[in-house]
């Protein structure tokens, strides 16, 4: 049974001897290059001394020029001429540095098992080439022969052995950066895809409420027709504000949210969503936390739609949990509501730490989600340090909502 599973992985192996490696163009060009030079520079020096040299050392250097795409051919190619020319009693000759570059290449382009094996055959033809001059000098200068080829075969092996090992940890660190950056990829799509999925149950509720005042003042009106027709007029007024206003809602969010994107309902969220109203609420209870907030209102308050009043409310929770989480005991952080011409400034600011520890304990989900917030809004939202350490949030989010709604 061994040796009918050892007959599948040598062919195996053989096979992969015959398919080329994929190899750039510019090292396929460096290859010849490198051959042609060898040949021109060794080959017409061996071929000088004598032509069957000159033949041999061709047939050493010529087959460099696939070193890269087949190695193991090239080494077994180039000991197999070596063999002949020990056979043929010629002597050692320029054309031998072809074995040293086979040695090298089959060391960091081949198989792992077939380098090892290359080494023993270098050794091996270290242990040919010393003994066909030992008759011909004394013992010391034997050993000496043999130490000196010995160490060049196996200081050109050792070399190629490190280049392949740097190669390896090279492409292994350009893996991990490769996968980190998917993941990093993935994981930002995926916190921009539920932050759209909690926006879309959030303007559920809004256009839900709206619609249940347009009901409600519609009965209303329907009932006040006959009696009090300036009730009714005012009810149809209202219904024509609340839907319009509902009505530029959805239109943004359908913009933004995929079409396919499912749509569930939380039946626990309450009704209708927080606005700016129920910032001291959110701020008391942060307080309670044992946070520092001092909160201030600046301009002229006006009423705000309710996807505009829902974004500021979002932005200045994310702020104040962010500040909870990275801004470490003591902190100090204010709330500022400004109420301009054109649109209404949130800044939420502190003095801790967490400008220097929110990037690297918070992959930036939050940052992300109240971006997309604002942009559905009309706004912008920027983050980060502020002069004189701390951190700062700053949102800044017009009247008008996209598409023309108030």
């Amino acid at each position: 049974m061994t040796s009918a599973s050892a007959l599948p992985r040598t062919l195996a192996r053989m096979t992969g001897m015959l398919t080329a490696r994929p190899v750039p163009a510019r090292s396929r060009a460096f290859d010849l290059f490198l051959a042609g030079g060898l040949c021109v520079t060794f080959g017409f020096l061996s071929l000088a001394q004598a032509h069957l040299e000159g033949f041999l050392a061709f047939g050493m250097l010529a087959p460099l020029v696939w070193r890269r795409t087949h190695p193991e051919l090239v080494f077994y190619g180039v000991c197999s001429v070596a063999l002949l020319q020990w056979l043929a009693h010629v002597q050692l000759m320029p054309g031998n540095v072809g074995l040293m570059v086979a040695l090298y290449a089959i060391t960091v382009y081949g198989d792992v098992q077939q380098s090892r094996v290359a080494l023993g055959i270098g050794g091996l033809g270290v242990l040919m080439a010393t003994s066909r001059y030992w008759s011909n000098s004394d013992w010391k200068q034997q050993i000496t022969m043999m130490v000196a080829l010995g160490a060049l075969v196996f200081g050109v092996w050792a070399l190629g052995e490190r280049r392949r090992t740097r190669g390896l940890y090279v492409a292994q660190l350009e893996e991990r950066a490769a996968q980190l950056e998917r993941d990093r990829d993935r994981e930002s799509k995926l916190a921009v895809s539920n932050e759209r999925t909690r926006i879309a149950r959030e303007i559920h509720d809004v256009v839900a409420h709206g619609l249940s005042i347009m009901i409600v003042q519609a009965d209303g009106g329907l009932y006040a027709a006959d009696q009090s027709p300036e009730a009714a007029k005012k009810a149809l007024a209202t219904i024509g504000d609340t839907g319009r206003a509902s009505l530029t809602e959805m239109r943004k969010m359908l913009g933004l949210l995929k079409q396919d994107e499912q749509r569930e309902l939380d039946p626990n969220q309450p009704r209708p969503q927080p606005g700016v109203s129920s910032l001291p609420e959110l701020i008391e209870n942060v307080r309670a936390a044992g946070l520092s907030v001092e909160y201030e209102v600046t301009g002229r308050p006006r009423d705000l739609p309710a996807l505009l009043g829902l974004t500021a409310y979002r932005i200045v929770q994310e702020g104040l949990t962010n500040t909870l989480k990275h801004a470490g005991p003591g902190a100090r952080t204010s709330v500022t509501l400004d109420f301009g011409r054109e649109m209404l400034t949130v800044v939420v600011t502190d003095d801790g730490r967490g400008a220097g520890v929110a990037p690297s304990s918070d992959p930036g989900h939050g940052l992300v989600g109240m971006r997309q917030r604002a942009s559905v809004s009309g706004g912008t939202v920027s983050a980060g340090p502020k002069a004189g350490g701390g951190y700062e949030v700053i949102a800044r989010l017009p009247y008008n909502l996209p598409g023309g709604g108030q």
